[in-house]
C-alpha cells in the first residue's frame, strides 16, 4: 500500500475518534478502545478493505494506528485545527459560527475535516473520524487546556483528565490495567444496556456517510453537563468526579466505536 493512502486512512480514523465528549480528543487508550470496538462491527467487505489498507506493522489491529493524527500534528502543523472545535461560552454548536481556525478560515475544524474526508473518499483512500467531549469545548479555555486542576494528587489540565486520566484510572482500578478487558465491558453494554440506542448511533440522515454536526452538538452538551460542570481553576477532582463521569466516558467510547464502524461499512459496503 502506498504511503499516501496509508496516511489518509490513518487521518480519517483519528478524526472519527474525536466524536466523543472530551474537548480535543481521547488519549492513546481512548483511541485504541474505539477502534477495537469498531473492528468487531465491520462487515466482511469493510474488514477486508481495512485489512488491505493497514500497514504491515499493525498486524491487522486497527486500534494500533488510531492515534496517528495526534502523533503527527506536530509535524504537519496545518492539521492541528482539524482536531477540535471551539465554541463561544455557550453550550451549543453551529457549523458556520464555530467551524473555523484561528485565522477565521471556514471549514477548518474536526467537523469540516470529517465532511471533507468522507465526501472526497474513494474506495482506494480511507479518511479518519474521532470526537471526545473536550474536543468540542470553549475557545476561552482552549477546550479545557488552560484550566489547571488536581486529579487526586496530580496537577493536570481538565482536557487531559478527559483525554486520559479517567480512562487510565478506570483501567487500573477495575481491569488490572488491561485495555482489552475494558473493551469487553463496553461491548457488553453495547449488546445489552445500550442495545436500543445502537441503531440511532449508526444512522445518518440524508444518506450522509458521517454526521459530524450531530457528534459535535452532543460533544459540547456533554462538555457542559459533565466536563466543565462544578469545575474551576485548581479544583481537586477525586472519587465523586471520577465515579459520576466514568459512565459518560464509557457511553461516548461506545458511540465512537459504533459510529466509526458504521461509517466504514457505508464507505466499503
Amino acid at each position: 500500500m502506498g504511503e499516501c493512502r496509508m496516511q489518509k486512512m490513518l487521518a480519517f480514523l483519528s478524526l472519527m475518534l474525536v466524536t466523543l465528549p472530551p474537548i480535543y480528543g481521547w488519549g492513546t487508550d481512548g483511541h485504541s478502545i474505539i477502534c477495537k470496538i469498531a473492528q468487531t462491527r465491520l462487515t466482511e467487505e469493510a474488514a477486508d478493505a481495512v485489512k488491505q489498507l493497514l500497514p504491515k506493522w499493525a498486524e491487522d489491529d486497527l486500534g494500533s494506528v488510531c492515534s496517528w493524527a495526534d502523533e503527527v500534528k506536530f509535524r504537519y502543523r496545518w492539521s492541528s485545527p482539524l482536531h477540535f472545535i471551539n465554541t463561544p461560552e455557550t453550550c451549543s454548536y453551529q457549523y458556520k459560527r464555530d467551524c473555523k481556525d484561528e485565522d477565521g478560515e471556514a471549514g477548518r475544524c474536526v467537523a469540516g475535516a470529517i465532511n471533507n474526508y468522507t465526501s472526497n473518499f474513494s474506495p482506494t483512500i480511507l479518511p479518519q473520524i474521532k470526537l471526545n467531549p473536550l474536543h468540542v469545548g470553549f475557545a476561552s479555555d482552549k477546550g479545557g487546556n488552560t484550566i489547571v486542576v488536581h486529579w487526586y494528587k496530580t496537577k493536570q489540565v481538565l482536557h487531559h483528565v478527559w483525554d486520559t486520566n479517567i480512562i487510565e484510572t478506570a483501567e487500573e482500578r477495575f481491569y488490572n490495567s488491561n485495555v482489552d478487558d475494558m473493551v469487553d465491558a463496553i461491548q457488553q453494554n453495547i449488546t445489552n444496556e445500550w442495545a436500543d440506542q445502537v441503531k440511532r448511533w449508526e444512522t445518518c440522515s440524508l444518506n450522509k456517510t458521517a454526521c459530524p454536526d450531530i457528534y459535535a452538538s452532543e460533544g459540547i452538551k456533554a462538555a457542559c453537563d459533565w466536563a466543565y460542570k462544578g469545575v474551576k481553576e485548581e479544583s481537586v477532582l477525586e472519587d465523586d468526579y471520577f465515579v459520576s463521569r466514568l459512565p459518560i466516558i464509557y457511553w461516548r467510547l461506545a458511540q465512537g466505536g459504533v459510529r466509526l464502524a458504521a461509517t466504514l461499512n457505508r464507505i466499503f459496503g
